[in-house]
């Protein structure tokens, strides 16, 4: 069964927000069992991006009205964001990376770039790893496909190292395990989902004022139900699928951009050769995990090098 969220009573709809996206239009697919809500605005070769948790489309504001005006960019609800469908199911990045691969197909596009933020980054290594024909270059902000290392993140924080920021050099990301927990999160958080907007945004931006009160009352408007919280919950307790998908997988060939937070740009560079041939990282070390809202200057001049190079 297919569980829609859509309530006629947001204050923040597709429609009032599209407002902010100059040139952009809304539109619904039906791909793979599931209707994704996506914007499209621009014209020349094709760029989708993939957002991550807890945020949705639009994350993707400055990034999308930057490239607008030399590409066409399509931004996606994934499975389980915002208006699009949030299933029971299908949570795991290769059955979400089959929705992103229906979608290009049924847009009429060959090849795309793909750049993915969190989990979106997570889909977007899928569909490179399970359908390469259609990615002609990919870009990674802080978010690699899920992997073995995951398995030996702390329970506990190492003493002295978990304070009101997040420490770089021994980061505690505990909502990792929180979210792999079932029914109860959404319990505890439904109606009250900007209690830990604020706390996330705050830990892991180094300049937390860069997410604006607007941005934090839409993405705790799209995650204060139930419904969102548990489709939202499921991209991580698919993890140990994701895991196991990995292990047959072999090394990406086309161009690869990871482009890295303060927090996860060491990582990032010690994982990217193993899983690309072909791949370059560009450490933004004075922003946080949130970077299309705290360096968008420094993403979009990453990536544009990306794709002149």
């Amino acid at each position: 069964m297919t569980i829609s969220s859509g309530t006629a009573q947001q204050k923040f709809s597709d429609d009032e927000l599209i407002q902010d996206f100059r040139g952009f239009s809304n539109h619904y697919a039906e791909v793979n069992g599931v209707r994704l809500h996506y914007v499209d605005g621009g014209s020349g070769e094709a760029i989708i991006c993939l957002p991550g948790w807890p945020q949705t489309w639009y994350s993707y504001r400055n990034i999308a009205l930057e490239f607008s005006n030399t590409h066409r960019v399509i931004v996606v609800d994934i499975r389980g964001m915002g208006t699009s469908d949030k299933p029971e199911s299908g949570y795991d990045k290769k059955t979400m990376a089959q929705d992103i691969n229906q979608l290009i197909h049924s847009l009429g596009l060959k090849k795309v770039t793909i750049i993915g933020h969190d989990i979106g980054g997570m889909v977007a290594m899928s569909l490179a790893f399970n359908h390469p024909e259609v990615v002609d270059k990919l870009v990674i902000a802080d978010g690699l496909h899920p992997n073995e290392g995951m398995l030996k993140m702390p329970l506990l924080p190492a003493p002295g190292t978990f304070g009101e920021k997040m420490d770089a050099n021994m980061p505690y990301a505990w909502w990792m395990g929180f979210n792999q927990v079932k029914g109860l999160p959404e319990k505890i958080l439904e109606g009250r989902f900007r209690f830990l907007i604020d706390y996330v945004f705050d830990y892991v931006m180094i300049d937390e004022t860069k997410m604006t009160e607007k941005e934090r009352s839409i993405y705790a408007e799209a995650y204060n139900d139930a419904g969102s919280i548990r489709a939202s919950n499921a991209w991580y307790q698919a993890f140990g699928q994701d895991i196991e998908d990995s292990k047959n997988y072999q090394q990406l060939q086309m161009p690869v951009l990871g482009i890295g937070s303060n927090v996860s740009h060491q990582f990032m560079q010690m994982s990217m050769p193993y899983v690309c041939q072909n791949s370059h990282l560009v450490a933004l070390s004075s922003g946080g995990h949130y970077m299309f809202e705290e360096t968008p200057e420094q993403v979009v001049e990453a990536i544009y090098n990306f794709l002149k190079s």
